[in-house]
């Protein structure tokens, strides 16, 4: 068993290309086959990327402070001829100092900017991904009066939250990656109030999805579940409805398919017109025959009622690409919907059990 260091040490070595093709070979095969030494390389490729634009930025700044000490303001004065305007003479005479310092301050200005992730947030700032933060939400004080049944679980709310469904009767949940990124523990917490702990299973960053699995011995499984996953494309139009924890309970909300994509065409999503805030992502996107087309996982900020769902299609791709040797017991899906032909009210009331809220510690 290697160590921490000896893994970082390898990843570095794999990153700046010194790997023998046997090594390489191995190497890579680890990364698809283990998902969490893979989350391990993109996360150390990632702040070595960001240390070194920092690094350069500095150096930038640094030099940038070495042309301007080369500047003497005092002999710039004494040396302006009065029949000449004041920025005339000193463009003539300092343009090409002025214009490399320029130069030098545009660039660390924009390393800068590189290092903190200003131009991704820039590209972004349209679709807000939904997890929300547990800490920054206070219980009224009638949510503490009905609190008397105890929670089984950690005191703590925990940092950050969102929604997962079932995939399976034995443990097995969905629910978006950014929901439970960096996450030290994951708990999840049924319609009853009883916290389970969980574990990551695999993620699919591409795709903003993530299996997890509960690991308590609390749990004591579920019934079948009432719902399937539709493998054929939704139509525009269709009526569709969402669960989820955008506070401590289960929330509602209905809308439709507004389009076959996503945020500027991304055709692994649909784009819904439906109700969602911070605590929907990981939520599931159903018709009205109860089938899971999707699952949600952002709007877009300037557009009120656009919300963003992965298809259904690529949870099922997630499932199949899971190494069967990463699983303590078989996932198999239901094939059997009992929620088609009921009514909205009695559909919530069956779907309540599978849907939890997704704790991240």
């Amino acid at each position: 068993m290697k160590s921490d260091i000896e893994i970082i040490n390898q990843i570095d070595t794999y990153l700046r290309g010194e790997l023998s093709d046997t090594d390489l070979f191995d190497f890579e095969n680890k990364r698809r086959e283990d998902p969490a030494f893979d989350l391990k390389v993109v996360e150390h490729s990632n702040l070595v990327s960001h240390l070194s634009e920092y690094s350069g930025a500095l150096k930038l700044k640094s030099d940038m402070n070495i042309i301007h000490e080369t500047l003497d303001i005092h002999a710039i004065r004494n040396q302006v001829a009065p029949d000449a305007p004041i920025y005339v003479r000193l463009w003539k005479k300092y343009r090409i100092n002025t214009a490399i310092a320029a130069t030098v301050a545009l660039i660390a200005v924009s390393g800068t900017l590189l290092s903190t992730g200003f131009f991704s947030k820039s590209i972004s700032t349209n679709v807000s991904l939904l997890r929300r933060e547990i800490n920054s939400i206070k219980k009224s004080q009638n949510d503490l009066i009905k609190n008397i049944k105890p929670i089984k679980g950690p005191a703590n709310p925990g940092s950050f939250g969102g929604t997962g469904f079932a995939l399976s009767s034995n443990g097995y949940l969905v629910t978006n990656y950014h929901v439970i990124k960096d996450a030290d523990s994951l708990y999840v917490q049924n319609s009853e109030g009883e916290a389970f702990k969980a574990k990551m299973i695999y993620i699919d960053p591409a795709y903003d999805l993530a299996v997890l699995q509960i690991v308590d011995p609390a749990f004591e499984g579920l019934a079948a579940l009432p719902y399937t996953f539709k493998k054929s494309a939704s139509d525009v139009g269709e009526d569709v409805f969402t669960i989820g924890f955008p506070r401590d309970d289960q929330v509602y909300g209905k809308g439709y398919v507004s389009s076959k994509n996503g945020y500027a065409g991304d055709t692994v999503a649909y784009q819904v017109s439906i109700p969602v805030n911070p605590g929907n992502s990981g939520g599931p996107l159903l018709d009205n025959r109860g089938n899971v087309i999707g699952i949600i996982n952002g709007k877009q900020t300037q557009v009120d009622g656009a919300a963003f769902a992965i298809k259904s299609t690529y949870i099922l791709k997630s499932i199949d690409a899971i190494p069967q040797d990463s699983l303590d017991e078989k996932l198999v899906l239901s094939k059997r919907n009992s929620l088609s032909g009921l009514s909205r009210k009695d559909q919530f009331k069956k779907l309540e059990p599978f849907i939890y809220m997704v704790k991240v510690y």
